[in-house]
């Protein structure tokens, strides 16, 4: 999971790099020992966290507290986890009072979010616009032959493939996830848009923005918690040098319209236990 063109994450570097990682689950022991070990390699190293950090608000805090007081920057998009509302977790917010309040917190310890102005990434590979995104899902990466959302949902009840999202994932005030999505991609698309036409991007989601990652999963009927198909050409409008995500667990590197699209997922204990690389190691995106 080190860097490209032999560069890898514990290797001694002259220059600054841009990093990404996600998908660090702290709930689970041997995650968070590993989020501990996390440290830059060179003093002005950024650090993408493409979501899903964990379920429980103070131990996203904490987290992103302890990465914000290593790197130069940190850049946080919101997974779907960290928008769960647990039984079990003392803050009760759901919805967009939820990510507003991690937000807030995000500001206080100086992490950039999605809300924030999109920094300038100025080290080697720059200059370009890195800008953490948070678009949901709206169930548009359906099944072939599945012409709409209830019919998509019955198939994955009907196979027991249910994201957990639909029982813990509020989206108030909207009536829907996919209402909310809507509105995202939408508030989202104007700020990008507002974006120096002579820079690229770098595209931070949790949730890749094109289909193509998702044709690879196991369990198919899983996609439609995936992502949008609004966004089908982001990368090519908004002129991505690459587009990092996670979600998927799937750690990996491939092109569409001559754009890199990084997965850079640590996941869950079972899934990384057997992959033969080291696990943890933060994906270099430039530099």
């Amino acid at each position: 999971m080190g860097g490209p063109a032999g560069r890898g994450y514990a290797a001694a570097v002259s220059t600054p790099g841009l990093y990404a990682i996600s998908d660090l689950h702290v709930s689970y022991p041997e995650n968070r020992l590993i989020t501990e070990g996390i440290r830059p390699v060179h003093d002005g190293d950024w650090l993408i966290v493409a979501g899903d950090v964990g379920e429980i608000f103070e131990d996203v805090v904490r987290t992103l507290e302890l990465l914000a007081g290593r790197f130069a920057k940190v850049i946080w998009s919101p997974g779907n986890h960290e928008l769960w509302t647990m039984k079990d977790d003392p803050v009760r917010a759901r919805g967009v009072e939820r990510y507003r309040l991690l937000v807030e917190q995000c500001r206080r310890l100086g992490v950039v979010t999605p809300e924030d102005e999109f920094p300038v990434w100025t080290g080697a590979g720059g200059p370009a616009v890195v800008a953490p995104l948070f678009l949901l899902y709206d169930y548009t990466f359906r099944m072939p032959g599945l012409e709409t959302k209830q019919a998509s949902l019955a198939r994955a009840y009907e196979v027991g493939v249910v994201c957990t999202d639909e029982f813990m994932l509020h989206p108030d005030p909207y009536a829907s996830r996919e209402d909310w999505c809507r509105a995202r991609v939408e508030e989202t698309g104007r700020r990008l848009d507002a974006v120096d036409e002579s820079l690229p991007t770098v595209l931070i989601n949790h949730w890749p923005l094109v289909r193509e990652p998702t044709r690879i999963l196991w369990k198919p009927e899983f996609a439609q918690w995936c992502g949008t198909e609004l966004t089908a050409d982001w990368h090519v409008r908004y002129r991505a040098t690459a587009a990092v995500y996670g979600h998927l667990h799937i750690p990996r590197t491939t092109w569409y319209d001559g754009v890199r699209f990084v997965e850079v997922s640590l996941g869950y204990p079972r899934e990384w236990r057997h992959r033969g690389t080291t696990p943890g190691t933060p994906r270099l995106v430039l530099g």
